[in-house]
């Protein structure tokens, strides 16, 4: 399973890490994933998501519905 918002689809940035002698490696910046079960009125069902924590904050302002219809989300295969 790969390290993807279901929501927003964030994903792992590149970046590099610099040493104290300016030495340049590439490392993952990764995304804060949780697992999450969150109500879907509409289903009247729990809807378990791997969410960002920036999607979890904006899911309790915006709501469900609106975050899987912008996404283009079937919450039913969830």
């Amino acid at each position: 399973m790969s390290r993807v918002c279901d929501l927003t689809g964030k994903k792992a940035n590149n970046a590099r890490a610099i040493s104290h002698s300016h030495r340049r490696t590439k490392k993952l910046q990764q995304v804060n994933l949780q697992s999450k079960r969150v109500w879907w009125p509409q289903g009247k069902r729990w809807v378990k998501l791997r969410l960002s924590t920036k999607a979890i904050k904006s899911l309790e302002k915006k709501g469900i519905d609106a975050m899987a219809k912008e996404a283009g989300i079937n919450l039913n295969k969830f």
